[in-house]
């Protein structure tokens, strides 16, 4: 078994997932890591925030600099210097995000590249070769995600050509993954909850060693995207990990635990980061504003980061309002901090069973 469930609180969930580079501990938020690099960051800087896993993508790796070329480097581990846990995305979202530049058929997806216009060819079996030559840990089936709000016809045909793929993904991972590797299926169905409890059926009938819930977080309300969490999380297997892609604002982080989910991860620290927004435990500050121009207090004394204890927001402010690169890396560095911190809490929190309250005082800063 690569997950064990430690405890639970109500719908939460304290587990712990095995791969061939460490231990995971669950609830989890993992930094993106989308072209070997979170942004801006250092992986050694990564790695004092208490991250335990980061993430790649399978398309952007494809055509820069190759999966060829990063297998025969030592695979992403070494090539970006990242020693524990990398997840890596099937590459699926962004292929389908290219609606003027892509073709779907029942075999794959053909598409041109955002760099240099050349033509490629992505297929379940091909996504999954191109994440063991990048060496990833956990990786994702070859989907289709759909764009909200669609069509009844096309929610339901995406989810009947995503279980198709996921099969022959998960027979092209089992001949040919190392021990220890572990694949996720992707539940998807958009918010119709019919269409959900299909693919997460479909995906348990084929068996993976983790689920994730992809088509959310893409302009939906909250409720609406805890409601379809819900129905999903009762159609999957107790003991295995759930991942919810994409994800998200600390409210929604903490909403989404509260109904199961057990891994996130999402741009949303290093873009506020690039940004000059820092996430905090008095909330979320915008650097940019004047108000901190004259402010001698660390950016969060409470935070266990350099970059949150040991520079003043007035400085924090005149790098952003300066636009110096080290405001990104500073702000990004602490959000990535928080986020982590937060993580630690909740997983505290369900041990405890001190849940609903630890979460009731965090909600009352994000809402």
């Amino acid at each position: 078994m690569s997950f064990t469930l430690l405890s639970t609180d109500g719908g939460a969930r304290r587990g712990r997932v095995a791969t061939p580079h460490g231990t995971v501990e669950t609830p989890t938020f993992m930094p993106v890591g989308t072209q070997a690099t979170v942004k801006a960051m250092q992986m050694r800087d990564v790695l004092t925030t208490g991250a335990e896993v980061v993430l790649g993508n399978t398309y952007h790796l494809m055509l820069r600099p190759g999966a060829e070329r990063v297998a025969a480097l030592g695979g992403l581990h070494q090539f970006m210097r990242w020693p524990k846990t990398i997840l890596t995305d099937s590459g699926g979202f962004q292929v389908m995000s290219l609606s003027a530049l892509r073709r779907i058929d029942d075999d794959g997806v053909t598409f041109k590249s955002h760099v240099d216009g050349s033509m490629h060819r992505l297929t379940p079996e091909g996504a999954v070769d191109i994440q063991l030559k990048l060496g990833s840990d956990i990786q994702m089936q070859l989907d289709e995600c759909v764009r909200l709000p669609a069509s009844e016809e096309a929610v339901r045909r995406s989810v009947t050509l995503s279980l198709d793929w996921a099969a022959r993904a998960r027979r092209a991972f089992e001949a040919a993954a190392p021990d220890g590797r572990l694949q996720f299926g992707i539940v998807q169905g958009g918010t119709d909850p019919a269409e959900r409890a299909r693919s997460a059926g479909g995906l348990t009938t084929i068996g993976f060693e983790g689920y994730a819930v992809g088509g959310l977080a893409v302009g939906e309300p909250q409720a609406e995207m805890f409601s379809t969490v819900e129905a999903v999380s009762v159609h999957l297997p107790t003991h295995a990990p759930r991942y919810l892609m994409g994800v998200g604002t600390p409210g929604d982080i903490i909403g989404a635990v509260a109904r199961g989910i057990d891994m996130f991860d999402c741009v949303m620290p290093t873009r506020a980061g690039r940004h000059g927004v820092a996430y905090t435990s008095e909330g979320r500050f915008n650097l940019k504003n004047a108000r901190f121009a004259d402010d001698p207090t660390p950016l969060d004394p409470t935070l266990d980061c350099p970059a949150a204890q040991d520079y003043s927001r007035a400085y924090l402010h005149h790098l952003v309002r300066v636009g110096e690169p080290l405001a990104a890396t500073l702000l990004s560095w602490n959000n990535i901090a928080y986020y982590q911190r937060l993580m630690r809490e909740l997983r505290q929190a369900i041990e405890e069973r001190t849940f609903a309250a630890v979460t009731g005082r965090l909600l009352e800063i994000w809402g």
